[in-house]
């Protein structure tokens, strides 16, 4: 079981990969706002594991869950913002 989840994630984390690096760079902003939604997504069900889950382990990984992806969309709408300011005219 431990093993094939190992080979699960390994072979996601290289299609993933694979997947990031041929997209153009002028899709990187709209790929960053779908990003944030599905990290929104990812917060919700954190909330929901941490709070209503009874065990220790499961409320771990929900904090766990909950920082890692504020983190996501955090960062993410700073780079948005940042690409954001490139198209803004000068004075």
């Amino acid at each position: 079981m431990l093993l094939d989840n190992i080979i699960l994630f390994t072979l996601a984390s290289l299609v993933g990969f694979e997947v990031i690096s041929k997209v153009p760079q002028t899709l990187h902003t709209p790929l960053m706002s779908g990003s944030n939604a599905i990290s929104g997504i990812t917060i919700v069900g954190a909330l929901i594991v941490a709070g209503q889950v009874h065990g220790a382990w499961a409320t771990w990984l929900g904090v766990a869950a909950l920082v890692f992806a504020t983190i996501n969309v955090v960062g993410g709408f700073m780079v948005t913002d940042r690409m954001l300011q490139m198209f803004k005219k000068k004075d």
